[in-house]
């Protein structure tokens, strides 16, 4: 995709990874809007970074999906980009299925149903631009598992081979799907993230993936150096050392 000149919705974006891209996109020289469910959030978005567009939506909820993709088209007719980044990440103990069904639900449908009616409720729309992309929102969890979070991992896998099959289906229209692959970064993604020694730093992360958005406008998929050895090793053939050292590795950073 072309780094700048667009019209962008990010849903899912009122912090962490979301809205420090989304900040670094209007640097570019785009309009972007973020969405989340929170208004009073949005408000002060709004009026902490004047020119960024906002949209209450709950990506959980089919109906409020349909209900801000009115809004935004009719406020942003020239939208050209979706990006899909609402995301929820949670440990999970599968000795005991009362304490983790719940949760796996709550990821999938946040994680996996989001994003399919995201898609749904936009791509006719973007077939009538000219240039216009899909970016989907994976993580190096989709090759390589992390065993406290199963339903993460799974539907981060999940989004992977939704966003290859996608690109074939949309290969005959204007649309490119690009899949934006993170590694571990310190957001509040996780309890104690942020303060991760294990994860990437916020602001190195997105100023690496602004850099191959602009020098790779071609990639089907955003990788940054830091997530290739979870993204390759099955590749290289070290599948089985990566997902031991992964599992090795405090996810929290000590």
């Amino acid at each position: 995709m072309d780094i700048s000149g667009n019209t962008i919705f990010i849903p899912g974006s009122t912090s962490g990874i979301g809205l420090a891209l989304a900040l670094a996109l209007q640097d570019r020289g785009n309009t972007v809007i973020v969405g989340g469910r929170r208004t009073e959030l949005l408000e002060r978005i709004a009026a902490e970074h004047p020119g960024l567009g906002t949209v209450r939506i709950d990506t959980t909820d089919a109906a409020s999906i349909g209900a801000a993709a009115e809004e935004v088209l009719a406020r942003y007719p020239d939208l050209n980009v979706l990006i899909t980044m609402a995301g929820v990440m949670r440990i999970e103990d599968w000795h005991q299925p009362e304490t983790f069904l719940a949760s796996a639900e709550s990821v999938v449908t946040t994680n996996l149903l989001g994003p399919i009616r995201l898609i749904a409720a936009f791509v006719e729309h973007l077939r009538t631009r000219p240039d216009a992309t899909i970016v989907t929102v994976s993580s190096g969890l989709a090759f390589a598992p992390l065993k406290i979070t199963p339903s993460y991992n799974a539907s981060k896998a999940a989004i992977h081979l939704l966003s290859e099959s996608l690109r074939l289906q949309l290969a005959d229209t204007t649309v490119k799907v690009v899949e934006l692959v993170p590694p571990a970064v310190r957001t509040a993604l996780l309890p104690g993230q942020e303060e991760s020694g294990f994860a990437m730093p916020l602001e190195e992360f997105v100023s690496e993936v602004v850099t191959l958005l602009e020098t790779r406008p071609e990639a089907k998929e955003i990788q940054v150096e830091r997530v290739k050895f979870l993204r390759y090793g099955e590749a290289r053939g070290d599948y089985d050392q990566v997902v031991q050292t992964l599992n090795a590795a405090d996810p929290h950073g000590k």
